[in-house]
């Protein structure tokens, strides 16, 4: 008599699959690894947002074209002067004023985010500096037609990236730790580069001139700043006045100090100016026309040149992805869908075109890219109970400009009831369009030109390092890292709450001091022969966050300070709130129009015509309220 067997006793556990068989999943369809998969989606993101994309045009739209021109142009004739020095006279002013204009251009037509600004970067002047060194010093081989086959490979690698969908296993793991990191560490670029510029204003120039240049400086960045405010300055002036000051800040101080050397006896001081070309055609004397015959280069440089072509494209490729990622972030109320795959093939397409052309490529520029955003920004009421917009950043039950609390009276005489007036918030949102960029873009490509070029000599040095300081300041006020740095200097009871009990306000500040440590150790690096490697470290920073933090800081403590940089969310929430967030995305995404690139009713109001208070006024404050047509900012 046997005994009797229970269902599934001798069942063998099913085997595990094999490297092989994990490894082809991944390119199955669905798998992170599914050749196309990420570019047919941007491309029908671009198809849905692109006709929208121009329907948007108004005052500040312009403004921000004028201010985008001069952060662009003015420090990319800094990296030129630096390039004609380092290059051997191989490229000068007229190629990076072109690749930045021309590479601008193209990304302003046909990029999936077109927040993005594009320019000439450091890193890539040290890399070229190297790159010279070795092909004259050690090789003897031609800089330029090795520097044309290294961008052609660096194309093909684009490519390669965004076909196998690589934003899915890099990008999307960055937290806004890292881009905090990377944003703070842009401001120190930008006020170390506005003190070596007075540093060689000190060297070239008598004293007297020097001691001008310092003023032409600190008071281009404080002009700047104090116009930037005019919107507060309410009721002096009308509000067009105070609007045309705050939005044209930047550009009325930089025309107001390149022009006061001009007067008076300052006029016979030796003051250094932008050195310029005053003729369209390349900086070498060697070269008559834009274009390399990179042919006439030794056959085994043609493939010697995939390892400079694999250094440029991971360099190109994480500082376009960061700049792309933190123009983007929350704070920006970005609703628009983006585009990362197709605008790195449109990165290598440009990458290989400046290559042909003997011109230095371009990519996504810090901070010129967040402060796009910044300069785009307006605040829309919406309700407070509206599901498709972010969270409040305040709320009030007075009632709204447009209606007043109506009473509902009953059948018996002696009973009303007042219905409540709906709660309303500000939240912020950015003018998607293209026409900011495009027109920065092609002002930028005006200046190829002798007359305008011409025009650029009259700019002294001294305004350069007062536009790099403003710059800095402009990208660090913004940057949450200052604000938690200002809490670990004040005392604890004038602090508001923290959210948890669980949440230690010293672990808060070992957190920031982290940040700003690390920030340190990176700029060091971008001062050694490593700099172009520094967007490598940010990324490894990704690593050390998820991996490595999380045993240091407790879980609500990083709830509080961190959070995806470029996906809703927080790497520390639960399994049901990712649950939870899941399906209220794709009830979100059900009720959106196509059509209209995923932007909704509420949101397409914040491109129209707003309230110029409510656009600008609260742009620079940290919280307020709309209050029967007026502005009442929370008081501290």
């Amino acid at each position: 008599m046997g005994l009797k067997q229970e269902p599934g006793m001798l069942e063998k556990p099913p085997a595990k699959a094999s490297w092989l068989t994990r490894a082809s999943n991944r390119f199955r369809k669905g798998g992170k690894l599914q050749p196309f998969r990420l570019l047919k989606q941007d491309i029908h993101n671009l198809r849905s947002r692109y006709v929208s994309d121009w329907t948007v045009f108004n005052q500040l739209v312009v403004a921000s074209a004028v201010y985008v021109f001069f952060t662009n142009i003015l420090p990319g004739i800094t990296f030129a002067n630096d390039l004609f020095v380092l290059t051997g006279e191989s490229w000068g002013t007229i190629e990076v004023v072109f690749s930045t204009g021309l590479c601008g251009l193209i990304f302003s037509l046909f990029s999936a985010q077109p927040l993005t600004i594009l320019g000439v970067t450091g890193p890539f002047s040290v890399l070229a500096e190297n790159m010279y060194k070795l092909c004259t010093e050690n090789f003897h081989v031609p800089f330029l037609p090795v520097m044309a086959w290294s961008l052609i490979h660096s194309a093909w690698m684009h490519y390669l990236l965004a076909i196998f969908n690589a934003h899915d296993y890099t990008m999307q793991y960055v937290t806004n730790f890292s881009a905090d990191i990377f944003s703070l560490l842009n401001s120190v670029i930008y006020f170390h580069k506005a003190s070596l510029e007075l540093k060689r204003n000190h060297d070239n120039v008598p004293f007297d001139a020097f001691l001008y240049s310092i003023i032409g400086a600190f008071g281009t960045c404080l002009l700047a700043i104090f116009l930037s405010t005019a919107l507060e300055w309410k009721p002096l002036f009308g509000r067009i006045i105070r609007m045309g000051l705050a939005e044209y800040a930047a550009a009325i101080s930089i025309i107001f100090f390149i022009g006061v050397p001009y007067m008076g006896e300052l006029a016979n001081l030796e003051h250094e100016r932008l050195s310029i070309q005053k003729t369209f055609r390349p900086t070498s004397p060697n070269r008559d026309t834009f274009f390399v015959k990179f042919w006439e280069v030794p056959l085994e440089w043609v493939f010697i040149s995939i390892i400079p072509g694999a250094i440029i494209t991971v360099l190109f490729y994480f500082d376009h992805e960061i700049s792309s990622i933190i123009c983007t972030v929350e704070r920006y109320g970005v609703r628009k869908p983006g585009g990362y795959a197709w605008d790195i093939v449109l990165l290598g397409t440009t990458t290989a075109l400046c290559g042909i052309l003997g011109i230095p490529p371009a990519n996504g520029l810090l901070p010129q890219a967040p402060l796009h955003s910044e300069s785009l920004r307006h605040w829309v009421e919406v309700d407070a109970d509206d599901s498709d917009s972010d969270s409040p950043l305040t709320t009030h039950s007075s009632p709204s400009p447009s209606s007043s609390p109506s009473s509902t009276t009953l059948s018996s005489p002696n009973i009303t009831t007042t219905t409540p007036p709906k709660q309303k918030k500000l939240i912020p949102r950015v003018h998607e369009q293209r026409y900011s960029p495009f027109l920065q873009s092609a002002l930028i490509l005006c200046f190829i030109s002798p007359p305008f070029q011409h025009l650029l000599g009259f700019t002294p040095t001294s305004v350069l390092a007062g536009l790099f300081m403003y710059m800095g300041y402009q990208s660090l006020s913004v940057n949450p890292i200052l604000t938690r740095f200002f809490e670990l200097l004040s005392p604890a009871s004038e602090l508001p709450p923290l959210p948890s009990q669980e949440v230690s306000r010293w672990a808060v500040h070992g957190y920031t001091l982290t940040q700003i440590v690390l920030t340190g150790i990176i700029f060091w690096v971008t001062l050694t022969v490593a700099a172009p490697g520094f967007p490598v470290i940010i990324i490894i920073l990704v690593p050390v966050r998820l991996w490595i933090m999380n045993r240091i800081w407790g879980r609500e403590t990083l709830r509080f300070v961190d959070g995806w940089a470029c996906r809703p969310g927080k790497p520390e929430d639960s399994e049901e709130e990712k649950a939870a967030r899941r399906e209220g995305e794709g009830v979100l995404e059900g009720g959106r129009d196509a059509g209209d690139g995923g932007v909704s009713e509420s949101e397409r109001a914040g491109d129209g015509d707003v309230d110029v208070d409510v656009e600008r006024g609260l742009a620079r404050t940290s919280s307020g309220v709309k209050n029967g047509g007026g502005v009442r900012e929370k008081q501290s």
